[in-house]
Order: structure tokens, then sequence, then C-alpha cells
């Protein structure tokens, strides 16, 4: 744009223009400042000290200079807060009663006459008459008028006058000060002052009254109409105008549409409240300060002041709704949802809105339209070309249901229609002269509105209704409509007060005016000295959209007589709500608007109009689909809810985003939501209707004793049960909110929360809105429907939502839902519901109407019941009656559905129900053996004997609760915190160890977003706690907004409820009875989120997920060779969960004592331990995959094996020499079979003695040196246990001066046992029983303690002296791993040699389920007294460490190996706990050569893929027992694809390596051999991937594909990685394998052949040779041409094979280092590189 050019004569008027600036600058500064003052002046104001918050404005007109304030006798006093007024009123102002008081019949009177000084706006009235009426108990009134001259008093339709006679027994008392005046009412329970106007004095002029009232409070509630950005009032020097005008709500501190000048104020938290009414409709403000004190400024009328006394908020609004009219029972139908746009631009328009959102299945009622249906936007016409069929439409609407709303305005058109003919309207209402006047009361005012120029109907003149209501009639006989919504009359016009604008006089211009939007008076709208019926506009302008009112309801009785129709005014007085509800007028499309819509709402509720709502989604500006669906989720709990906008913007009805969108199906939740709910809130309307409630309810007057809800405007009530919590922010999922004291039910799932009093963070993702069900009480419902009159044909029900004390109340109204006068004449039927004890009454209050729907109470639903009832019993009049009824119950959420009644409405009925336990509900109360009926009775526990239902337990917990309840429960951003105490009242048949203890701490910690620690403990007493080191952050880094759970801590019992945020699934749920804590007994139980759960060990299982059907499985370390229920060798304490949507979680018990685990059909688990605290550990997932890797994050990612690990292994227990593995090595070489590491185990050792050598293993230094030049590796056994019967034996002396060994408590002596070692100078017979064996030949061991530094240090150099011996070179064994056994650790005598010492440990009041069980915690171990140290010197008995001994010796022992070899080696343990695979791998232990083995393994190595140990695999053939041909080829195959693959047996039993049985067994196995040797670069990438991600290695089908249900049975296949597809021959003479190939593209890999099916089984051939194996589409797979060791491997061609998938799309990975270095991928020395492959371009690396 070119710049503007100025011209001299221009510049010279802007400079003389700035000079007339600064001059005047200087002058407002110089009168501001001013100390002088007119010597005329006689004043002298008499200035009292008063707080700044109690100083009354004396200049609130404009701004205050010293002069203009001593003008006005005045007090000044500059503050540096501008806010405080400067200038104060002196004592001397205002009026004194002069000759006391009068007692009158009403109440009294008194002359008041003023006091001598300058007057602030001129004409003030020097004698004024004060009225007081006590006109109720709870109602105060006092009028202050003129006594000399009539002045306007509000014309009101309801409030009449009151003769009296006083009431009596009056809740307040009313004092008079006599000089200067003022008037003090104060509740005469309490002394307290509620409403005090001696803090300023009364000003009463022609044109300006004033009075301050000081309050006990600043919880100030009210005065409208405006935009409240808070509830609350602010109270830090606020000032509202209050004039009716048509200006759109925004941020601004303007006035709108309605007029109400009342306010509540809540005195303190006892709920004792008053409220104030002003009946004066002239312009005036209302001003606030933090004295506190409110005053009314008002420019004409007289001040008629009420006071309403009650015991409670909403008493207060009771009484002040009764007084001015209590509201209009709306049509049911009405409070059906509305569409509504201001221009749709045709019919047909309206049509396609109607028809898109009927398609969408949408609750919808009724339909408006706005001003564009009309002719020229003039009343009681229509657009007969664009709306030409509207005569029809109101049909069209009624054939599906719904109603039709017009829109009338308050102004009409002067000019002809568009035919030329005469606007007939106008023309009648011309010749009735039903016009408002110009100022000589004859000439109709003309003005201009949306149609042009305009007159306005004087709706106060009984002429001009009449005319109204027959232009109603006229119009509906051409379009009928359902009802009347009617706008524009504040009144609006678009000229400044008329076409020949407003006379220069006081009524236009008065002294005063109060702070209003644009100032003068007549802005927007009429002339002030405009003449109504009633009077001028100056004092009848705020009643003319109440007139309108008015005159438009006697418009609905005639056109609908006998019905209710509907009626929406936008301009409202006090007693509006009567007939007429409003809306919040025209807001925009904001998320700001949305919010303060709520304050506007609850602020009706206090004016009496409880029918309110705002235009959902916004009326100006184009709205976003997140805002309207934000909107729409609020609004559907409008109690007028409608969504509408203005022309030209977005269309912004639901099913304009799409009939798939999140709006749409969020909108159609909440609105069935709305449906079902409708007869709660027809009945809450009913209330209001029959005593004042409010419907849309502030939190703070159901709560009025917590202080925190004194504020809460951001949430609100439907009446007092529902509570609706909306999101009203932007790009939010998480909001806080709160919780008010009581019980509450998430309305969806019918769920209690554990929160309650505070605030907290509620997750409320893009679909859901917060909706909660307050206990105690009853929700009547009905099933919804697309409209009301379909919905009110459908089968109702009660939502019983329980209490603290299991109880509940309810009302139900119900009539035929548009008849006028149904209360009155009683025809209704009423219902009052109450629970109590387990009955339900359903009584009839009130039985005058017959519904013509038969309607029956067919469903109800009992939120909170803590036991299932296991029978209902219906009631008639005591009789009890035939039902068909169905029971369900929902024990994680504590819902019971009673279905299937029948109960008549109208008809009185109780209902009682019986709880009981149901079979899957039953938990054990006596796990330990030798259960009885007495001794079941003894723990207060219910017996019953069922012997068909086999492992039910007998004995079972009577009734939901736990010994336990919760105090002090505090909610933080990261985590909770509790107290449980021990009820004494539950104490039962305990013995001392298993007594409770009586209080406990809980702790919840949100370490991040997907995992959080739960922990119980005693804080008074420290307990054994785990000393395994978790990787935890030092501090929660979880936030709010990303968190995947929610976690509520339950009471009543106690219980610990974690839930899916995302999915409202509920994965923990330890609410049930079982839960106990006791010093050597601890019990929890928890619900499960589905019958699939994977883990726990280490045992032998036969099917990778846990059976649910009443299986318990005990957990402790143990010499014990895999069998059925048999507790072995490692302590894994750790599932995964699967929840019926395919996601996934994982839970860690960090707990390390005796343990066993029971599955119930519940589904349920209950954990019993025997010591140390309970220390959960919750990983969110949400995939399988994602599990492991959070949960290996926390326990330590798997060991990165060496390159040459990955070889196949040999080993046997029974070697006869050195000679025996030399030939062994040397046939495998010429059978060409792949084989990397050889073994020797504890035969290499003379006489089982670690740290020696055999003389018949003399050449095994010699045979390891040649193995390792010859490309092999090789790896030696140790066990644990010390021989103590030796005279020159280095590791037990260095071990005594170490002091390494466990000891007895308390003393110097060591604990022996016996195990392998055998005493010196002793023939073995091995002819003789193992018992006999044991106690003849077998040494005394020693424990090494490895907890202790001193153990690592002695381990380190025991071991260091096998690899390099100092006194003897040639007997170094240069090993390349080590292999640690028998560190359970294993003994062969019970406990120790001679017997344990403490019984109680041995023995503790309960052993866990294990094998054995009779012979206690000792059976193949040591003592439990044995005594530990830890690193930091503290002593730790065996008791609770004996789980930890190989988890203790592992990390010892790899950093032995890698110290000694400089290499990464590998370690392999046999006992195992949580983070054991960050440092070893494992086998499966001490097999049997048997079938059954086969797929067990693979159960086992899946299951420690889920315990973070990837490098896993069993005894290939069996260690016990001979194998066979058949199964030991099978065996090689499937032992092919075992991360770790070794040939292992034991001793006695017949050779099972490759070369030892024929040369087609050496084919089948150099076959399978070199596959593995082929894909072990890609079997070394995903151990790389474990190493650095937590992946698995050996994967379940289901990790891959978790949506296919199928893949959760699974366990006979398994996957590599996410890839490779193993499906083995596990059964005798199979010739083919029943195989299940998820749903992508596989291919074989042995042909490459793309298979051509998915998602099924297949019968596959596997002839003996053959495994079967396929590829999975989509992955690349690296590979390396095979060799006899990797050592020549590894040299060999690498190449890729390229899957492609259904996309012809394909990638992959290889990781690669050395093979051998030590944290090669933390020093970053590797290749990591990707592929990837399309059909088009080939493969890029």
């Amino acid at each position: 744009m070119e710049k503007k050019k100025f011209s001299k004569l221009e510049i010279l008027l802007i400079v003389l223009f700035c000079l007339v600036v600064a001059v005047a600058c200087v002058l407002i500064g110089i009168l501001a400042t001013r100390e002088t003052v007119s010597k005329s002046t006689q004043f002298f104001p008499n200035c009292p000290s008063v707080g700044t918050a109690e100083r009354i404005d004396c200049i609130p007109d404009q701004v205050a200079t010293k002069s203009l304030c001593t003008l006005r006798g005045c007090c000044w006093s500059p503050q540096s807060d501008t806010n405080v007024p400067w200038c104060f009123f002196s004592s001397n102002h205002g009026y004194k009663v002069d000759g006391g008081l009068r007692t009158t019949q009403e109440g009294f009177q008194a002359t008041l006459t003023r006091l001598s000084s300058p007057s602030l706006f001129k004409n003030d009235i020097n004698t004024v008459l004060l009225t007081a009426q006590y006109q109720t108990q709870n109602r105060f009134r006092f009028k202050i008028t003129d006594p000399k001259t009539q002045r306007f008093e509000v014309p009101h339709e309801h409030v009449g006058p009151f003769s009296g006679p006083a009431a009596s027994n009056l809740k307040y008392k009313v004092d008079v000060q006599q000089n200067p005046f003022g008037i003090k009412v104060t509740r005469a329970s309490n002394g307290k002052v509620l409403f005090n106007t001696t803090i300023g004095p009364l000003l009463y002029a022609e044109q300006f009254l004033q009075l301050s009232i000081k309050l006990p409070s600043s919880n100030i509630y009210g005065v409208g109409e405006h935009v409240h950005k808070q509830y609350q009032h602010d109270v830090n020097w606020k000032t509202w105008p209050i004039f009716s005008r048509d200006t759109a709500p925004s941020g601004n501190m303007d006035n709108l549409y309605g007029v109400q000048t009342f306010f509540l104020c809540l005195e303190d938290n006892t709920g004792a409240s008053f409220g104030v009414f002003l009946m004066n409709s002239n312009a005036m403000e209302f001003a606030l300060q933090p004295a506190p004190a409110v005053t009314y400024r008002t420019i004409g009328g007289i001040l008629d002041f009420y006071v309403f006394l009650g015991d409670t908020p909403e008493q207060v609004v009771q009484e002040y709704v009764k007084f001015i009219g209590l509201p209009a029972l709306p049509s049911y139908w009405t409070l059906g949802f509305h569409l509504s746009q201001y221009d749709y631009g045709s019919l047909d328009e309206v049509k396609a809105v109607v028809e898109r959102n009927r398609e969408i299945g949408l609750p919808y009622d009724v339909q408006h339209t706005g001003i564009n249906y009309m002719e020229a936007r003039k009343d009681f016409t229509y657009d007969k070309v664009n709306f030409k069929d509207l005569p029809s439409f109101q049909t069209y609407m009624h054939d599906y249901g719904q109603k039709y709303i017009i829109i009338l305005d308050a102004a009409i058109s002067t000019e002809a229609l568009a035919d030329g003919s005469p606007y007939q309207a106008y023309e009648r209402g011309q010749s009735k002269k039903v016009w408002v006047n110009e100022s000589d009361g004859v000439t109709p005012l003309v003005g201009e509105v949306w149609p042009g120029r305009t007159v306005f109907p004087d709706f106060t003149n009984p002429d001009c209704t009449s005319w109204w209501v027959e232009e109603c009639k006229i119009f509906y006989n051409q379009v009928p409509y359902d009802g009347i919504w009617i706008d524009m009359n504040e009144v609006a016009n678009f000229v400044q007060g008329s076409s020949n604008g407003c006379e220069q006089n006081d009524l236009n211009y008065p002294p005063f005016t109060p702070r209003i939007v644009d100032r003068p008076l007549y802005s927007k709208t009429l002339c002030m000295d405009a003449v109504q019926k009633w009077g001028q506009q100056y004092d009848v302008h705020n009643l003319f959209g109440y007139s309108m009112t008015l005159s438009t309801q006697r418009a609905i009785e005639t056109l609908f007589p006998g019905k209710r129709s509907f009626l929406l005014s936008r301009s409202t007085f006090a007693g509006s709500g009567k007939y007429a509800g409003h809306w919040l007028g025209d807001n925009a499309a904001t998320w700001d608007h949305m919010k303060w819509a709520i304050p506007g709402m609850l602020e009706f509720g206090l004016f009496g109009i409880p029918y309110i709502g705002a235009d959902i989604c916004g009326f100006f500006e184009d709205v976003t689909e997140e805002l309207c669906r934000r909107w729409m989720q609020v609004g559907a709990f409008y109690p007028f809810s409608r969504n509408h906008n203005t022309e030209k913007r977005v269309l912004q009805d639901p099913a304009a985003f799409g009939a798939d969108s999140v709006l749409v199906k969020s909108s159609k939740h909440y609105l069935n939501i709305r449906y079902t709910l409708l007869p709660y809130l027809y009945t809450l309307f009913y209330k209001a209707h029959t005593q004042g409630d409010t419907v849309a309810r502030p939190v703070l007057h159901e709560f009025y004793s917590d202080e925190a809800t004194w504020s809460v405007d951001k949430q609100f009530l439907w009446g007092p049960g529902l509570l609706i919590t909306p999101v009203l922010d932007p790009g939010v999922d998480i909001i806080r909110v709160y919780i008010p004291d009581a019980v509450w039910y998430d309305y969806d799932s019918g769920a209690k929360i554990w929160l309650r009093k505070q605030w907290t963070d509620m997750y409320l993702p893009a679909d859901k809105m917060g909706l909660h069900l307050r206990g105690g009480y009853i929700f009547p419902f009905q099933q919804p429907a697309t409209t009301t009159v379909a919905s009110r044909k459908n089968p109702m029900g009660l939502i019983i939502a329980l209490d603290d004390n299991n109880e509940a109340v309810g009302e139900l109204f119900w009539d035929d839902g548009e008849s006028t006068g149904t209360v009155n004449s009683k025809s209704y039927i009423s219902y009052d519901f109450k629970v109590s004890n387990n009955v339900l009454q359903m009584n009839v209050t009130n039985n005058n109407y017959a519904d013509p729907n038969n309607l029956t109470f067919e469903e109800i639903k009992i939120l909170g019941l803590l036991q299932e009832p296991v029978s209902v019993t219906v009631l008639q009049n005591n009789d009890v009656q035939n039902s068909s009824h169905n029971i369900t119950y929902n024990p994680v959420d504590k819902v019971a559905l009673i279905e299937g009644l029948q109960l008549e409405l109208g008809k009185s009925y109780s209902l009682r129900w019986t709880l009981g336990t149901s079979v899957n509900e039953k938990y054990n109360c006596h796990p330990g053996p030798n259960a009885s009926k007495e001794k079941c009775e003894q723990l207060g526990c219910v017996w019953t004997e069922d012997p068909s239902s086999l492992r039910v337990p007998y004995c079972y917990y009577n009734g939901p609760d736990n010994a336990y309840s919760v105090a002090d429960v505090k909610y933080t951003s990261s985590g909770v915190t509790a107290n449980l105490t021990f009820n004494k009242s539950n104490l039962k048949a305990y013995g001392k160890s298993t007594l409770p203890i009586s209080t406990l701490r809980l702790e919840v910690k949100y370490h991040n977003n997907h995992m959080l620690q739960f922990k119980i403990y005693d804080y008074a007493n420290e307990r054994y706690e785990v000393p395994v080191p978790l990787n935890v952050p030092k501090s929660p880094e979880s936030t709010v907004k990303n968190r995947l759970y929610d976690v509520t801590v339950q009471n009543k019992p106690f219980g610990i409820q974690v839930r899916r945020r995302s999915t409202g699934t509920v994965i923990w749920d330890s609410q049930l009875p079982t839960f106990t804590f006791s010093d050597m007994f601890i019990q929890i139980s928890t619900r499960l989120a589905s019958q699939y759960l994977y883990g726990f060990g280490e045992t032998e299982h036969t099917m990778f997920r846990r059976d649910m059907n009443w299986h318990t499985w005990g957990m402790f370390t143990r010499d014990q060779p895999p069998g059925y229920k048999m507790n072995s060798y490692g302590f894994q304490p750790f599932y995964m969960g699967l929840e019926e949507d395919g996601n996934a979680h994982g839970v860690l018990l960090l707990n390390s004592n005796a343990m066993d685990v029971t599955f119930q059909p519940t589904p349920a688990l209950t954990y019993r331990t025997t010591g140390g605290i309970l220390d959960f550990y919750m990983v969110l997932g949400p995939t399988p995959e994602l599990v492991v890797q959070e949960y290996t994050a926390l326990v330590g990612r798997p060991v990165m094996p060496p390159y040459w690990a990955l070889g196949f292994q040999l080993c046997r227990y029974g070697y006869e020499n050195d000679t025996e593995i030399a030939k062994l090595v040397e046939d495998m070489k010429a059978a060409r079979i792949p084989y990397d590491v050889q073994y020797a185990d504890i035969d290499y050792m003379e006489r089982q003695l670690d740290f020696t050598l055999n003389p018949r293993f003399t050449g095994l230094p010699s045979l390891i040196n040649k193995i390792q030049e010859e490309g092999m590796r090789f790896i030696l056994i140790l066990d644990p246990a010390i021989s103590g019967n030796e005279t020159n034996y280095p590791a037990f002396t260095r071990g005594l001066e170490k002091d390494v060994f466990i000891k007895w408590p308390n003393t110097n002596d060591i604990i022996y046992a016996k195990v392998w070692p055998d005493l010196p100078n002793v023939e073995v017979n091995n002819t003789l029983d193992w018992e006999t064996q044991v106690e003849l030949y077998r040494a005394y061991v020693a424990f090494p303690d490895f907890f202790r530094n001193s153990t690592t240090e002695w381990w380190m150099r025991e071991i260091t002296e096998v690899y390099t011996n100092p006194h003897n070179a040639s007997k170094s064994l240069k090993f390349d791993g080590l292999w640690i056994d028998m560190n359970e650790p294993a003994s062969f005598v019970n406990g120790a040699v001679g017997g344990c010492r403490n019984q109680q440990l041995n023995f503790p009041p309960y052993v866990p389920q294990l094998g054995s069980r009779s012979e206690g915690l000792i059976f193949k171990t040591l003592c439990m007294e044995g005594q530990h140290y830890l690193p930091d010197g503290s002593p730790v008995s065996h008791y609770n460490v004996h789980n930890l001994y190989g988890w203790a010796q592992t990390k010892p022992t790899l950093d032995a190996l890698r110290n000694i070899t400089k290499e990464r080696g590998i370690v392999i343990t046999r006992s195992t706990y949580p983070s054991s695979g960050k440092w070893s791998g494992h086998w499966l232990g001490d097999n049997t050569a048997a079938w059954n083995q086969l797929d067990k393994s693979i159960i086992g190595m899946m299951e420690f893929s889920l315990f973070g140990i990837s490098y896993t695999g069993a005894d290939i053939c069996g260690f016990f027992g001979d194998s066979e041909y058949e199964l030991c080829a099978r065996w090689m195959e499937l032992g092919a694809f075992y991360p770790y693959s070794r040939n292992h047996n034991g001793k006695g039993a017949k050779r099972q390596d490759p070369v030892a049985w024929n040369s087609t067994f050496e084919d089948i196995s150099r076959k399978v051999l070199n596959i593995r040797y082929t894909l072990l670069p890609y079997l070394y990438t995903l151990m790389h991937e474990a190493n650095a991600h937590g992946s698995t290695v050996i994967r379940p089908l289901l990790h891959e594909f978790v949506r296919d249900k199928t893949t959760w049975e699974i366990h006979r296949q398994f996957l590599w990685g996410p890839a490779l597809l193993v499906s083995p021959a596990l059964d005798q003479g199979a010739v083919a394998v029943n195989a299940y190939l998820p749903n992508a593209r596989w291919y074989d890999y042995h042909t490459g052949e793309y298979i051509g099916f998915r998602g099924q089984f297949r019968n596959l051939p596997s002839p003996l040779e053959h495994i079967n194996l396929h590829i999975r589409g989509g992955y690349i797979l690296p590979q390396q041409s095979p060799a006899n060791t990797t050592f020549y491997s590894r040299r060999n061609p690498l190449a890729l094979t390229v899957a492609l998938n259904d996309s012809q799309l394909a990638a992959g990975q290889l990781y690669w280092d050395d093979g051998v270095r030590i944290d090669a991928y933390e020093e970053r020395v590797y290749l990591l590189t990707s592929f990837t492959a399309n059909r088009e371009l080939g493969v890029n690396c």
C-alpha cells in the first residue's frame, strides 16, 4: 500500500490536537492532586479509620480526584492499589432514624431523614420510609420508598403484596442502627451477622439509590446476566453492570441479556447460607469488595430487598424460587437433544441435516429454525420460495417422533411483504395501538432490527398480549409448530434509541450511568423516555423480555391447550423461569466460552431458571472437531441441550463430522446416557417445579462442608447424584478434577472410584468425559432411543449406587410428559426408592396416571455390591412373586445386574437379595494341609464339602471383607501413600507368627509411564527386603498425561486397583478377603483381566498359559528334576497377563521367601509367601513383546553370549577320562557335524571336589588347548559346596581364612551338609542304595556365602588358580565358560549333618505347596537359620535369601570368568532369580529322555524368555534314562533351535551324542545343525536385540500375533524372533505336524516357496529327517555358509534371505562384532546394518 502524504493544513491540525491533549492531561493531573479547595465549602467529613477493604467508593462514576472527593464531602486517601477507592464515604453521609421504629402487623416501619451532606447526583430525597416485613421464618423484606411521591415499583406477575401477619419463630433477628441508619440481619441460631448495611451510607436520590451490605464471607454466587469466568465471585473490587442488552458474551465485564439481582452467600462450612434479592428493574451495578461487601447502585425505582435464610445453599434457592415463582415443568420431549442453525438456506437444507443425523442414529428430538425461515425476517411469515413446504414440516418431524420449534423476534417490521401486500401482523398491531411509543405516549417508536424498519410490541399492554396471541395462532394455522423461541427481547435495536434519535434529558442521560456496555442507556435499544403501559423505558427496560415471556406463555396456552409446549427466552428477569427456559446467548466457538458456560448454567439455577444451556459447539466462529467433540460431551448434560450456530460458518451438527467420526461416536454415547437418565432428569425438574431445587447443581450445594468445593466450577452435578466432569481445554486428556467426599462410581463401568475429598488427575481421552454416580442414590432410567417418543415406550430400570453403609435412596416422578396441571391434579405416578440391608423398597407415593405403554421395571443394576447376589426375591404386599429374572455379577467392578424383571410401573414392590459366594469366588481360607471344618470355623470361615468340585476349597472366606482398613490416603502426581490398620475385631485363631501386623504402610510409585511399583511393609519394624537392585528412576518420571495406568486404593475392604487407562480394563484388583500380613505368612489375591496368564517358575508346566482351574504351584529353589507340581531350580515370581483385547502387562513380586501361587477360574491369583514384604512392580506393555522389554529394563537386559556359544555343544555326566572326550571330538569332526563347545561334568574333578583335577583326566589341559587351537571352546562345571574333610584343600582353607562360609546364627560354627564331594581315602560302592552312599562316602561340605564381598574375592582366586595353576602349569584348565550347578543350594541331607536347630524357620506355620511339603523347607537344602551377611555387613537368614543363592553366585562367576579370559565368555547357571539373565544363561535342568519332555522344553524356553533369560535350552535327548533313536533324532531337530543347544545326559545312561547312533542319525544331525549355523547371523542379531532392547529370542507366537487368540494357546511351535517359525515333530511315530500358520505370508524355509495359506492349522509332512521351518514375509534374514565350528563359519560369505510380504516389502538387520569382546556394543565396536527390500527396487543396505 502506498504511504499517505499529509497536507500542511493536516499537519497543523494534528499538532494543535496534540497540544490540546497535553494541556488536558496536565489539568487532570493538577485536579487529581490539588491540596486546596474552595473556602466556601462548609461540610467537613468525619473520616473514620476503616480498613481499605471496607471503603465504600464515593466516586463510582469517574476517575477520582481530590477536588471532586472534597466536593462530595468524602474522605481522600490515595493508595498504591488503584483498585481501592481513594475517595470513600465519611460516617456523616446517609440517613438517620427519625422518631424510632414503629411496630406494624407485618413487622415495623421507620422514617429516615437524610443527614446533611453534599449531594452526589442531585435531587436527594430528604425523607424516606423504611418498611420491614417478617414475611416468613426464613424471609425478611425491607423496602425504602419516598412517602411523598409514588416511585416506580416492579409490577411482578408472581410476587404480590404482603399483608401479614408477621411470622413467628424467626430464624433471624433484625436490628436497626439509628444514626447513621443501618440495618443488620443476624442468624438467630448463632448470632452471626449476615446482612449489615452499616458499612456504608444509604443514598436515595431521584435517580441514584445505593445501599452497601457487609457479608460474613466471600463465598458469593449469582447476580447477572454476565459472563462470570468463575462461579464464586472475585471480591477484589469488581463492579458488574446490570441492564438487559443485546451483546454477545465475552471475557469483558459486560451486561448481557437478562437482569438477575439475586445472590447467594455461603456463610461457612456448616452449609448455613442466605440469599439477597433486590426487586428493582432499573439500570444498576453490583460492586464487590474484599471486606467482604457488596453495593447495589440503581438509578431508579425503590430499594426493595429480600433476605432468604437457609441451612444449606439449596434451601436458600428453594426459598427464593418459591418467592419469585417456581420453575415450569418442561415437556418431556424438550429434555431431548435439539439442533438449530441461524441460517439454514432452505427447508431442503434443514431436512438434509435432519436426515443425516437420523441416519447415524443420533438421539435427537427437536429441530429449530432461525429467522431465515421467515420472509425477509418478518415474524409470522415464511419464505415461500426456500421454505415453501414449511407448513408440512411439523408433520415430517412428527412422523419420526420429533418436534419443531420456531423463533420469533421482539420487533415487527413496518414494511410490506415481498409481493407488495400489507404485512398483516403489523397492520393488525397498528390498528390496536400495541407498540412502544415515543415520549409523547402516542407515536410508535421506530427502530431497526433484522427486518429493517421496525416497531416494538409493548408486551406490558394487555391489548398487545391479545394481539400477540392472535398472531401466533394465525401463523400456527399456516405453519404448525410445537414451541416458541423468543429472541432479541432485551429489547434489541440496531439504531441508537430510535430512528429519530433520543432527546437530551435526564432519562436518556441520567446523572449517573452504570458501567454498562457503550454507556448510553439507549445504545442498541430504545430511548429511555419511550413509554409502555407499565411505565417509561427507563424503569421497565429490564422487564421487556419478562413481559414478552408472559405474553408468549398466553399464546402457548391458547395454541396448545392443556399442553406445556416449549418456551425459550433470551432476556430474563426474576421469575422468568416460571414459564420459560433460557440459553446463554450468542457465544463463540472457543474453549473459554465452553468453560464459562458452566458458571452461567449454575447461576441460572440460582435464579430459578433450571432449563438452561449454552449453544453447543458455539454460535459465532468456526468450530474445530476437537472443540465440538468436547462440547457435545458436556452439552449432553446441559438441562437444555442444543447445538446451534450462526450463518456462514462450518456445519457443526454431529453428522456433519462423518458417521464414523470420533465426534459422532462420542456424541451418541453421551446422548444415549442422557436419554437413559431422562427419568432421573425429569424427576429433578419435577422437584425444581414443586420445591425449587436446582437441576444443574453446583458441587458446593451438596458438599458445602468441604471448602475445596466452594470454588469448583469446571464440574457440576445433575441434582445430588450425577457428577459431570468435562474436558474444557484443547489438546489435553488429563485434567485436574475434584472428587467430593462421597462414594463415587464410574458411570460406564459401574466400578467404584476410590478417591474422595481430593483433587486428582483424571484421564479422559478424546471420546470420554468424567461421569460418576454418587453412592447413596438410586437413579431411575429407561432404555434409550433416538427420540423420547420412542424411549418412553421402553423398559425402565434402576441404578442403585450404594454408599458406605450399603444404602441408597431415590425418587421417580412420571406423568404423560406434556400435559399441564398434572402436578396439581396429581395425575402422575411417583415412587420413593430405598435400599437398606439388601432390600430394595419401591414404594408408590402417588398413582393417578396410567401410562399407555404398560411400562415395567425390567432391569436393576446395583453398584458397589461386594458380594454376588445368589438369589433375588420379588415381593408385593409381602407376597413372594414369580419372577424369571437373571442375575449376573461382575466381581471386578462389584456390579450386580438383575435382568428380566417384570415390575409394573405404578405398583409397589420390594426386592430382597441374598449375598453368597459362588464357586469361582471361593478363596481358600485354609491353604495349609489337614484342613477341617473345625479349623476352618475357628478362622471365621465357611466349610462346604463338595466332592464333585475337584480342587475347589472346602474352607473359604465368609464375605468380601479382609482384616485391614485404609486411612490417610494421599494421591500425588508421583504416586499414592496410605496407612493400613488391622481391625482387631477380625481376630481369629492366629498363631503368634501369623497374627496380622497391626499397622502397615502402602506406597505406590509411578516410576514411568508404563511402570509402577506398589509396596506394602511394616513401617514400625524393619523387615527383610530383597537385596536385588532394580533399574528404577531415582525419582518417578511418569507424567499425568502419558501414564498408561490409573491406580486407586480401595477401602472396605482394602485393596489396590490398577486400571489400564486406554481401555478401562482392570489388570489388578486386590480388594479381596484374602489379604493378610503377618511375620511369617503374607497373603494377597488379585483378580485377573483374563484367563490368560503366563509365567511363574521354575516348575515344569504342561502348557504355556497357566491352568486357572484351581491349581497351586510352589516356588522354592530346589535340586529337583522337572516334574509336575514340583518346585525346581529357580525362583521366578513374574507373570505376563493378557487382557481380553490383546493388551498385555507384566507383574513381578520382588520377594525371595518360600512362596506358592494359586490360580482359580474367577479368574484370580493368590500369592502366599512366608516372609519379607510385598513389593510389586507392574509393566503395562501394551504388547507382549513390550512387556518383556519393559520387564528386562527393570531387572536387567539379557547377557550377550559370545558367538561361539551359539554353536552346538556336547556334554555328559559320566565321561570315564579325557581320552573318551578326545575321541568324541574326533568322531564329531569326522562326521562333519557342526560343533563348537565341549564340556566336562564333575567327572573331571578329583572326588567331585571343586578346583581339582581327577587323575583320570590328566590329559584334559592338553585336550582343551588342542580343541581351542582347532576353533572349539571348552566349558567346565563348578558346584558351590566345598568339602571340609580334606587335609590339604586350599579352597576350604582359604575359605576359612576369608570367613566365606554360611554358619549357624550367632556362632562361629559352619553349617555342614553333604553333596557330591567324597571323603578322602574311601572306595565308593555304587551298588549300595543312595542314602547309604551319602551316609558312608559323602564328605561334610560348607557353602560359600556369595553375598559377602570376601566370598567374591575368594571365589575369584579359586577359579583363577584353575585357569592358571600356580603350582603346576600343566594342570591349568583354559576354560572358555563356566557352568555352575547345584546352586539352589542342593544338599543330600535335609538341612545339615546332625539336623537343624530352629523348628519354626524350617517348618514355618505355613509351608507352601512344595514338593515333599511334609519335609518342610529344608528338604534337599540347608537349614533355614543359616546366617548370611549382605555386602553392607547386615545379617540375614537363609530363610529369607535361600532363593537368591544361585543369583548371588552368578555375577561373581561371570566377573571371574571375564577377568581371567579377557573375553565375553558364558556362564550357565541352574538356579536363577529375576535379573540372573544379566549374567548368565540357563538350562532347564535334569530332564528325562521321554517324548513328553519335548513340548515341555518349548514351554520352559518361552517362560524363560519372559523372565529375561534368553540364552536357554534343555538337555537334548534327555538327561535321565536312555534315549531312543527316534526320540533323540526329533530332539536333535528341535534342539538345533534352542538358543542354548546342548546334548547332555547322565551317568549310567547310554551315549546319545550324534555320533553314538548311525550314519543316518549323523546325517539328520548334520543337516539340521547346518541350518542352525547358516542362520547364526540372524540368531546372533536376535541375541543383540535381547541384550540391547530386551526383545525375546525364543518368541511365543502370541507375541507377534496377539490379535489372533488362537496363538494364545500355542506352545508346540515357536518363533526365532519375529521371522522364523519352528514347527517341530514332538510325538512318537509322527509323520506330520498339525501346525498353525498365523495371518502372515509364509515361505517354506527349505524350498523358498510361498505356502499359500494362513490363519489356520494344517498337517505338514514331517518325515524323520525333516523339521518344518517357515520364514515370515516382510523380513530379511542374514545368513552365512556353515562350517564345523563358528570359528570357521564366521569366515564364510554372508548372504540374505529376503521374504517379501503381501506388499512386496521386507526389512531386516544384522548385528556383527568380533564375537568375543566384552562390552562390544557398549563400547560401540560393532556393525549394525539394516536392510530393506521391495520387488521393484531390490535390496538396500
